[in-house]
Parts: C-alpha cells; sequence; structure tokens
C-alpha cells in the first residue's frame, strides 16, 4: 500500500473534507479526491461517505485510520527531526495566548526540560485562538491552548481548566464608587470611568458587563493594549478600570495596588482548551506534555 496514499488518507479523516485537507497538504481538491478514490479500489471498501459539507468517515475508514495515523506520524517525525538527531531529546512546539502560557502552562512544562530520564526540548510561540488552530491543524504546533473549541475531526480538545474574571481598578476608583458593593443595576455608575482593555471591542469588559450586569458598556477604551499585562499594569497606575483574569492579578489584589470593584456571586468565567491533532497523542512526548498540564490544572484552581 502506498504510503503517500495513506498520507492523503489519514489528512482527510482527520480535516473532515477534501478541501480542507488538500490545503493542508500541498495538493489540489481533485488530486485528493483521486488519491482517495484509488486507495478505496485497492481495499475494495469505501472509506467516506460524501456528503454536502464535508466527508464522514465509514467503519473502515475509521479502523485504517486508528490503525495508521500513529505509525504515518511517527514516520513523519523520523523524517523531520533526521537520522542523526538524539531521538531520546524530542522537541515539543506549544502554542497559546500570551498571558496564559507564560503565566501557567510554561512555568508547569519546564519542569518536564530538565534530566528526569525523559526529558524535551521545548518551543512556543503566541497568538489568538484563530491563529493558534490554525497552526495546529497545519502542522506547525503540537499542542494548543485555545480559548475556543475546534469543530471537527482534524482536531481533539479537553477542557483544561476555567478562568476567574474579576473587575479592577486602583484604590482610589473603588473609593469614588462605593467598592465591592454594586447591584447589577448600578452598572452605570460605571459608564463615566476609564476603561482598560486589549482591543478596541473591549472583549473582556464586554463580557463581565453581559454575564454580570445584563447590559453592554456605554464608554469606550480609554487605554488600549494587547496583553493582559500591560493592562494590570496600567489599573495599577490609576489609568482606570479593567477586567482580569484572577490568576493574573492576584498578587497585585494582595499588594492592593488594585482592589475588586464588584463581587459577583457568580463570577464570569472562561474556559480554555487543551488541543492536539487527533491520533497524536500517541507520540509520547506530546502526551506526556498533555497529562503533565492537565496535572498542573488541578492547582490552577
Amino acid at each position: 500500500m502506498d504510503l503517500a496514499l495513506l498520507r492523503t488518507f489519514v489528512t482527510v479523516h482527520r480535516a473532515g473534507s477534501f478541501t480542507r485537507a488538500a490545503a493542508l497538504l500541498g495538493l489540489s481538491q481533485p488530486a485528493v479526491t483521486s488519491q482517495i478514490r484509488t486507495l478505496e479500489r485497492q481495499l475494495g471498501r469505501p472509506l467516506f461517505l460524501r456528503q454536502a459539507r464535508g466527508v464522514t468517515p465509514t467503519t473502515m475508514g475509521d479502523e485504517l485510520a486508528h490503525k495508521a495515523a500513529p505509525h504515518l506520524d511517527a514516520l513523519v517525525e523520523i523524517a523531520e527531526t533526521g537520522p542523526d538527531n538524539d531521538s531520546s531529546l524530542r522537541t515539543l512546539h506549544l502554542a497559546g495566548p500570551p498571558e496564559f502560557t507564560a503565566e501557567r502552562a510554561l512555568p508547569a512544562l519546564t519542569e518536564l526540560t530538565g534530566d528526569d530520564g525523559q526529558p524535551f526540548a521545548l518551543r512556543a510561540s503566541f497568538g489568538n485562538a484563530e491563529e493558534t488552530l490554525e497552526g495546529l491543524a497545519a502542522g506547525h504546533h503540537d499542542l494548543a491552548i485555545s480559548t475556543a473549541r475546534p469543530r471537527g475531526a482534524l482536531l481533539t480538545a479537553t477542557t483544561l481548566c476555567d478562568e476567574e474574571h474579576v473587575l479592577v481598578a486602583a484604590p482610589r476608583w473603588a473609593e469614588q464608587i462605593g467598592s465591592a458593593n454594586l447591584d447589577p443595576k448600578d452598572a452605570p455608575a460605571l459608564d463615566d470611568l476609564p476603561l482598560i482593555e486589549v482591543h478596541e471591542s473591549l472583549p473582556f469588559v464586554s463580557r463581565y458587563w453581559a454575564s454580570v450586569f445584563d447590559s453592554r458598556p456605554a464608554a469606550s477604551g480609554t487605554v488600549i493594549v494587547p496583553d493582559l499585562r500591560a493592562v494590570l499594569a496600567c489599573a495599577s497606575a490609576g489609568a482606570g478600570l479593567a477586567v482580569l483574569p484572577r490568576y493574573l492579578c492576584a498578587s497585585a489584589l494582595e499588594r492592593g495596588e488594585v482592589v475588586p470593584l464588584h463581587e459577583p456571586a457568580v463570577p464570569p468565567l472562561r474556559t480554555y482548551f487543551l488541543v492536539v491533532r487527533t491520533g497524536t497523542l500517541a507520540m509520547p512526548h506530546i502526551a506526556r506534555a498533555h497529562e503533565w498540564l492537565h496535572r498542573a490544572a488541578t492547582g490552577w484552581g
């Protein structure tokens, strides 16, 4: 059986679409269709059911993917690392949002890069959910942390942890509006106060307002900086109000540099997912990092 045909088959199985698989393989869609038909003729069984949107694997298709995918992934890794490289030191390519990856994931994973019998090298890149998932699907990353759950069979996601969001500001703003005793009807009291955000669309503030106050913020952003750590620095300096993950501002809260302006009974949460290409957890270094992050996440609450 031609390995090129198997590689195309596994890519289609993961992508759930001839079009998507063609883009990932750098082939034309007719070429991918032709290779799948050739493989089906060789096996004497259909591997996919064609639908209006994409394809669905048959039972035979699922069985073949389960058997072939781990071995093909291993061959691809050998081809990428080369025979002269030290096979005991694998490289894990991680992608995720900058703040969470830097503050949570990387400190946990660097424990695995030492000489503990199964070390691996680590490479990290930052990006939003769309960027990281696209890079993972294209094979640029091994493991992705995302706030969006991917669709389709190409990627497999598991829940990693929930992140609590807190409305904070420097103490002088709390004195002005009455600290943490705001009711939902008191949201207008915040409308004239400056906001600090990561984007003009106010993603964190808007989510908080919708969840807690059942409304939308009336003010626009006063300070826009594309990193939550910079948002915290500006809030600590007194630039205005900000919505931040509790883990990121916990130390500043303890030191009194910022204070919570509101403590709702049910705080807004954002869920993080740990995502891999389907089948790649058969590769030991990816599986180990995946398991280690899940273990570390139990202590992040």
